[in-house]
């Protein structure tokens, strides 16, 4: 009987579905810590399973929300400091969510990679569930996409999907009009926005990652690795108490575009620019790129990660309840009559 040759395999190519398992086992525990109520099902199944009735909605609508972390990982892969674009993974989707008015529930998250580093892709994926803990969102599932030939060595990407509820009729914005304050609420950096112009200017100052902080104490990448904030739970408690508006979440495009995306025709915002310090890091960035002010302020959250938008008579109230709940509040300005977001002062 001839000698037959043992056939090509899936690991000769590159992919190590023993190593995938590896990290599913891994991850379990992460996951099973962000369990709330309304989930059916753990990780491991061709779908997860999630009871909106035994989550306390009587009549839901579901609200969709997609994300990435977006070049931030470019200084998260080259310093090997992973451990926190989890959080601004989610924190990207659910901040998001929450200005609807939505309470995420859940979040799916895909991460793709050329070759699957076990202990890299843990690390990454607890930060995901640290991040859904914070927002009271439970980690139901996901996708490990190990991909040869798609990655350089040790490159990565991400990508998210959060679902939430609110009960019909409780959309968010509603109810906008003159008047309105506009409550702040302080970022904790950068965020995950206008890191393809951070990762510029640090070229063109001659820095690398490694270097000390030129804003901060400690090194200059660890400190532009300061994941998102999550918004989540204080701004509920604030939907809930009455009063709010809505809410929008300082992103990419910043006060300028962000916020008149919850205003209604006919209405803008008047901002004072000396109601809240800019943030060290904005203040070096601003000076070392030589970057305008309007540029700041369409391109960076510039210290205000989020901002509600709420009646006159409960403004006090509720920056009194998001104070207790650990955020900074700055009272910003106010709904104006006319389009358009006019700014008083200067960022200092």
């Amino acid at each position: 009987m001839s000698e037959t040759k043992n056939g090509m395999t899936y690991a000769e190519a590159g992919v190590d579905i023993d190593a995938g398992n590896a990290l599913v086992d891994r991850i379990k525990p992460a996951a099973a810590s962000t369990n709330r109520a309304g989930v059916m099902s753990g990780l491991g199944g061709f779908g997860a399973l999630f009871d909106l009735k035994a989550a306390g909605y009587d009549d839901p609508i579901l609200v969709a929300a997609t994300d990435g972390v977006g070049t931030k990982l470019r200084i998260a892969i080259d310093t090997g400091e992973v451990d926190g674009v989890g959080i601004d993974l989610v924190a990207m989707c659910v901040n998001d969510l929450v200005c609807q008015g939505a309470e995420p529930l859940f979040f799916l998250d895909y991460f793709a990679t050329g070759k699957l580093e076990t202990e890299s892709a843990a690390r990454i994926v607890e930060g995901i569930a640290e991040g859904c803990r914070q927002a009271g969102a439970a980690l139901i599932g996901g996708e490990t996409a190990e991909m040869p030939g798609m990655y350089p060595a040790g490159d990565f990407d991400l990508a998210g999907f959060a679902v939430g509820a609110m009960e019909r009729g409780s959309a968010l914005p509603a109810d906008v009009a003159k008047g309105d304050v506009l409550l702040g609420l302080a970022s904790d950096g950068v965020h995950s926005n206008g890191y393809s112009l951070v990762r510029r200017l640090v070229e063109a100052e001659g820095l690398h990652w490694e270097a000390a902080s030129p804003f901060s104490n400690g090194r200059l990448g660890a400190a532009l690795l300061a994941p998102t904030r999550v918004y989540v739970k204080p701004c509920l408690e604030a939907i809930r108490a009455g009063g709010v508006h809505g809410l929008a979440h300082i992103t990419g495009g910043g006060l300028t575009e962000n916020l008149p995306r919850i205003l209604p025709e006919g209405l803008g915002a008047e901002i004072d620019l000396g109601s809240w310090k800019l943030p060290p890091v904005f203040a070096w960035m601003q000076g070392a790129g030589g970057i305008a002010e309007a540029e700041m302020l369409k391109t960076f959250n510039c210290g205000i990660g989020m901002v509600l938008v709420v009646a006159a008579d409960r403004a006090e109230a509720l920056a009194d309840l998001l104070g207790e709940a650990g955020e900074t509040v700055h009272r910003l300005g106010e709904v104006t009559a006319g389009e358009g977001i006019r700014y008083t002062g200067t960022l200092a």
